[in-house]
């Protein structure tokens, strides 16, 4: 499974469109481990770009603090899961409590 978490700074990202970067993260569900990390630098924020980008690159989960709902929209259309209301943490830690099952969300922390 291909793991896509926006990064700024290091840790999650508090708005997903303007993320300094993508921990793009290879992982094996049954293993549950991390394979290969890749960190890349997202094209610029525009309407609808992201999604193509990201199933461009085969991404099939996001794990997100917020995102909009035209956002987790636009991420069905292209066949990729959303998770949102993760907490601050670094992208291998989060991807790895989520293939524990483990990935503690709260609040959507995006309003719009």
């Amino acid at each position: 499974m291909r793991i896509a978490i926006p990064i700024t700074d290091g840790k999650l990202s508090a708005h997903f469109g303007h993320c300094e970067q993508f921990a793009i993260i290879d992982t094996n569900p049954d293993t549950k481990k991390v394979t290969h990390t890749e960190m890349l630098e997202p094209p610029p924020h525009e309407p609808a770009v992201l999604p193509k980008w990201l199933a461009g690159l085969h991404v099939e989960l996001i794990i997100a603090g917020g995102m909009g709902r035209r956002a987790q929209q636009l991420f069905a259309q292209n066949n990729i899961n959303v998770v949102v209301g993760a907490t601050d943490n670094t992208a291998q830690e989060l991807a790895l409590q989520y293939l524990a099952g483990q990935l503690q969300c709260g609040e959507n922390i995006c309003d719009h």
